[in-house]
């Protein structure tokens, strides 16, 4: 169903979680504070506050070798007391609340990094036609590649899901600046290329939405 993926068994988990409005800004202090107690029992990606598109709402990506891997950090989790008391048994009662998926790199893409600190992150979440990337990988790539091309924006990461909604794609983008990013849609809206390769594309596609992410002090992917 889900067609090629990367040829290892490294997995990422995509959290997303809303936070109680009038909790938001305790939610993100606390995070700065004793975060540093979760990422030391496995690799955090990136953690972001959703600043457009969505409020109150945060997401964070983990890494993990494979199940065998997630189910070893959960199961040191839940038996480290100072995790446990320092921050999640205080976090809870502000998160409204949670979801997770399970997401594989689509074969095609690495993990990249910004070319500098700063910047704003760009969370594009195609829903395609069932099929998996057998049926439209090609064709995703090209629009993606088409919007790369055009220099005004980097790429980060291209997830497929594997648990959660299926036959969903999660894009991660990084611009300069929200202008920036507005200024390059406008040169791609355009640019016969990018027009050529997303009429393509939408074929195949069902709905897609997007949110500007603000990286947390914790966060990697700065």
């Amino acid at each position: 169903a889900t067609g090629p993926r990367q040829n290892n068994s490294i997995f990422y988990e995509i959290r997303t979680y809303d936070i109680k409005p009038s909790k938001m800004k305790e939610f993100v202090e606390m995070v700065n504070k004793y975060f540093h107690l979760r990422t030391a029992h496995s690799e955090l990606v990136g953690f972001w506050s959703a600043e457009l598109g969505a409020m109150n709402k945060v997401v964070h990506v983990w890494k993990y070798d494979n199940f065998a891997h997630r189910t070893s950090v959960r199961h040191a989790l839940a038996n480290d007391k100072d995790w446990q008391e320092k921050f999640l048994s205080k976090a809870l009662p502000l998160i409204e609340m949670q979801h997770n998926e399970v997401a594989y790199l689509v074969p095609w893409c690495q993990l990249g990094k910004p070319p500098k600190d700063g910047g704003v992150y760009e969370w594009v979440t195609f829903q395609m036609k069932p099929g998996g990337p057998a049926l439209w990988g090609e064709v995703f790539q090209a629009a993606i590649n088409a919007h790369i091309n055009t220099g005004y924006i980097r790429l980060i990461g291209v997830f497929h899901t594997e648990y959660g909604l299926l036959n969903t794609v999660h894009v991660i983008w990084w611009n300069e600046s929200p202008d920036h990013r507005a200024a390059g849609r406008h040169s791609a809206h355009e640019d016969a290329r990018v027009v050529a390769a997303v009429r393509d594309s939408v074929r195949f596609l069902e709905s897609q939405q997007n949110m500007l992410l603000i990286p947390l002090q914790c966060s990697p992917l700065k």
